[in-house]
């Protein structure tokens, strides 16, 4: 019994984390073309805050022109300048850390899940979460200025792209946790002479 309930647990854990990938997945490309669009029309540049932080937490940094041809061991881009391919190489690894970022927060919402809180106030919660935890990283990584010293308008604006992450994310991931939900529920109508505490495996 001990095991069985371990294994449920587990299992529960497992499908809580593999849905909230898929929502957090959801939720970053959200928040892409949230921000896409922000930017077509205020003119800003994108932010190089992801490659910021996670270069101080993993240690690295995006490498120049010159740089990067002593790692290959041969010339790179000889029509640009190294500022030129270090600009390049910060904004392709801010974009994969942007990606890799918002992708794994979608656990977060899969834990509300499994503990059992579903549905707008998960959404809230997450929402809550990421944009708290926005707003004192990126400080503390010298990534942007402290958010006493933003504008209002750029307090909603934030406020609104990471509002369009978590209700995209949340979204997605009741949709998928409903499917899961009235899948298992279909089993003892389909199948009435299954009883607890053994597994059905369909053919």
């Amino acid at each position: 019994m001990s095991s069985n309930s371990t294994q449920h647990a587990l299992a529960t854990l497992g499908d809580a984390v593999g849905r909230g990938l898929l929502a957090g997945l959801a939720g970053t490309a959200a928040i892409t073309i949230s921000q896409m669009i922000e930017m077509y029309f205020t003119k800003r540049e994108p932010s190089p805050a992801p490659a910021k932080v996670a270069g101080q937490v993993l240690g690295v940094a995006p490498s120049n022109k010159t740089e990067t041809a002593e790692l290959r061991g041969e010339p790179v881009e000889p029509g640009k300048t190294n500022r030129q391919v270090k600009e390049e190489h910060t904004e392709r690894f801010a974009n994969l850390m942007h990606w890799q970022y918002g992708t794994s927060w979608g656990i977060g919402r899969g834990l509300l899940s499994a503990v059992g809180v579903t549905g707008w106030p998960a959404t809230a919660i997450h929402f809550g979460s990421i944009w708290t935890t926005a707003m004192v990283m990126l400080p503390a990584a010298n990534a942007s200025e402290p958010v006493t010293e933003w504008s209002p308008k750029q307090i909603a604006v934030d406020a609104l792209h990471h509002g369009v992450y978590a209700l995209a994310a949340g979204l997605v991931f009741d949709y998928i946790n409903e499917g899961h939900v009235l899948r298992k529920s279909d089993k003892p109508k389909r199948y009435p002479y299954i009883h607890e505490g053994y597994d059905y495996v369909e053919p």
